[in-house]
């Protein structure tokens, strides 16, 4: 029936391509449509476990720069596989220091600076800094972003602002 009351049965990824493809171009989309799986573990270990989406920050920029900071630290943990120990849950099968996950190499991170040469001596020890004086009041109070809320109307507003009706 093709008035639209069932609905089409998936078409094949091949049979979607305008071009015939290489039999190169066929085997490289096939290798990236298996690989799909990790970069949903990848985005699972970023939340999950780096805490991406921990935060609850005001300002744009500043859910820019911790971004960054989550990559960076994805990267590092990337990096320090050859270096990192394994630390195994009793269930885990010991695997090659290259062929870690993130997670292991996580376990492991705080075993790698026993490793490290110490390259500065200890810290000086001092009082805390002076701070605001006893009493005083914020004189900056830290800016606040509403988020957009539709209203009755159907039109965007912010949740400061009055609501028609």
């Amino acid at each position: 029936m093709s008035g639209g009351l069932w609905p089409k049965p998936p078409i094949p990824l091949a049979w979607r391509l305008t071009s015939s493809p290489r039999s190169e171009q066929v085997s490289q989309m096939w290798w990236a449509y298996l690989r799909r799986f990790d970069i949903e573990h990848t985005f699972r270990f970023l939340k999950q476990s780096l805490g991406w989406n921990a935060p609850r920050l005001r300002d744009p920029r500043s859910a820019d720069r911790w971004s960054w900071l989550v990559v960076v630290a994805y990267t590092q943990l990337r990096l320090a596989r050859l270096l990192a120990r394994q630390v195994r849950l009793p269930w885990h099968r010991l695997v090659e220091a290259d062929r870690m996950s993130p997670a292991r190499v996580r376990r492991g991170f705080r075993y790698i600076r026993a490793d490290l040469p110490v390259c500065v001596g200890a810290p000086k020890s001092c009082g805390p800094g002076p701070g605001r004086p006893v009493g005083s009041q914020n004189k900056r109070p830290a800016p606040r972003y509403g988020v957009p809320k539709k209203n009755k109307t159907g039109t965007r507003g912010h949740p400061g602002a009055k609501q028609a009706g």
